[in-house]
C-alpha cells in the first residue's frame, strides 16, 4: 500500500513551501484515501492540507480519475451524444430552482439530462428534493440511470448511490468544518460520460481549474460558470464569470445583461421554495426568472449541440 505521509508532507508545507502533485500522483494518493480501511487521521490531514494549498487542475483531474476507478462498471454506460451532465451539489435557500425548470424543458425538447448530487444538505433545498415532486426518477446505480434516461430523457442519481466512497469523504464537511475538494471532484465526475456539461461554482478561481481539469479528463465540452448559490444556474442581472471549454480550447464568455432585479439576498422557508418551484412549472414566472430560464435554455442547447448562442460573445 502507498505511504501517504510523504505526500501530506509535500502539500502541507505552508504558503511558500507546499508542492503540487502531478496528475498521476494525485490519482494514486486519492485512490488510497478512498479505500474503506483508510487511516482517518491521514485522510483528514490531506483534505485540510489541500484546502489550505488549493488544488490545481492536474490534481483535480487525478482525483476524479481515482474516484471513477473505484466505481464498478464506470464507463460501461454512456449517455447519448446530445446528453447534458448537470451536477447539483450546493442546494438553494434564497430562490427557487430556475435551472431545474430549464432542465425539465430541455428534456421536453429532446435533450437527455443527467442530474446528480446529494439528497440532503443542511439548511438548503436540494435538486432531488424538488425534482422528485416533479416526477423525476432516482436511479440506484449507473446501469439503472442509463435505463431510466433512455425512457424518461431525464434521471437523478445520487453520489451516495453511484460512488459511496467519494460520498463518505464529501460527507466529512461537518466534521472538518470546511468544504473539501471532494465537492469539486463530485461536480466533475460526469457519471454517464455526457458529451456536454453545465457546471456551476461559487469561488471565482475554480472557473479555470475546473475547465482545465475537464481538458485533462477528455471532456468534449463544458460550460463552467459562477452559479446562483453555487448551483448550475446563470444569473439574469449579470454573469460574473463564464468559461467555455471545447476539447482543449478554453474561452471566457459573456452575454448581454437583462437589466432586471438582482438575485434575492434573503433566505426563504423551504416550503416556500417548493411552492415557488411548482408555480414556475405551471408558468407563473417573474420577469427575472423567465430571463434566467431563457439563458439556461441557450446553455442546455449549447451543451447538447455545441452551437454558441448568437448573443453570447467570446472575450
Amino acid at each position: 500500500m502507498i505511504d501517504i505521509a510523504p505526500f501530506i508532507k509535500r502539500v502541507a508545507r505552508g504558503k511558500h513551501g507546499s508542492e503540487n502533485l502531478t496528475q498521476a500522483e494525485a490519482r494514486e494518493v486519492f485512490a488510497a484515501l478512498l479505500k474503506p480501511d483508510v487511516d482517518m487521521l491521514q485522510l483528514g490531514a490531506f483534505l485540510i492540507a489541500q484546502r489550505m494549498k488549493g488544488e490545481t487542475s492536474a490534481e483535480l483531474s487525478g482525483f476524479v480519475e481515482a474516484a471513477r476507478a473505484c466505481v464498478q462498471g464506470f464507463g460501461d454506460i454512456v449517455a447519448a451524444g446530445g446528453a447534458v451532465d448537470l451536477p447539483c451539489y450546493a442546494g438553494k435557500r434564497r430562490d427557487a430552482h430556475s435551472y431545474l425548470v430549464a432542465a425539465l424543458q430541455a428534456r421536453d425538447r429532446g435533450i437527455p439530462v443527467v442530474v446528480h448530487g446529494v439528497a440532503q444538505i443542511d439548511g438548503r433545498v436540494t435538486a432531488w428534493q424538488v425534482l422528485q415532486g416533479a416526477g423525476v426518477k432516482r436511479a440506484s446505480s449507473l446501469r439503472d440511470a442509463g435505463l431510466i434516461l433512455s425512457h424518461e430523457n431525464i434521471v437523478y442519481i445520487d453520489l451516495a448511490d453511484f460512488c459511496p466512497d467519494l460520498f463518505h469523504i464529501y460527507n466529512l464537511r461537518s466534521r472538518l468544518g470546511v468544504r473539501s475538494f471532494a465537492n469539486t471532484v463530485a461536480r466533475l465526475f460526469n457519471p454517464l460520460q455526457c458529451a456536454g456539461q453545465l457546471n456551476g461554482f461559487f469561488h471565482t478561481p475554480y472557473a479555470d481549474y475546473m475547465a482545465e481539469a475537464n481538458v485533462l479528463l477528455g471532456q468534449r465540452r463544458s460550460l463552467i460558470f459562477m452559479g446562483a448559490e453555487g448551483e448550475p444556474e446563470l444569473y439574469a442581472d449579470r454573469q460574473k464569470v463564464m468559461v467555455k471549454q471545447q476539447h482543449d480550447v478554453i474561452r471566457r464568455l459573456s452575454f448581454p445583461e437583462a437589466g432586471l432585479a438582482a438575485y434575492p439576498r434573503q433566505a426563504m422557508a423551504a416550503c416556500a421554495l417548493h411552492d415557488h418551484f411548482t408555480a414556475m412549472l405551471e408558468g407563473e414566472l417573474s420577469e427575472r426568472q423567465q430571463a434566467v430560464i431563457d439563458q439556461m435554455k441557450q446553455a442546455f442547447d449549447w451543451a447538447a449541440q455545441g452551437a454558441l448562442p448568437v448573443d453570447w460573445r467570446e472575450q
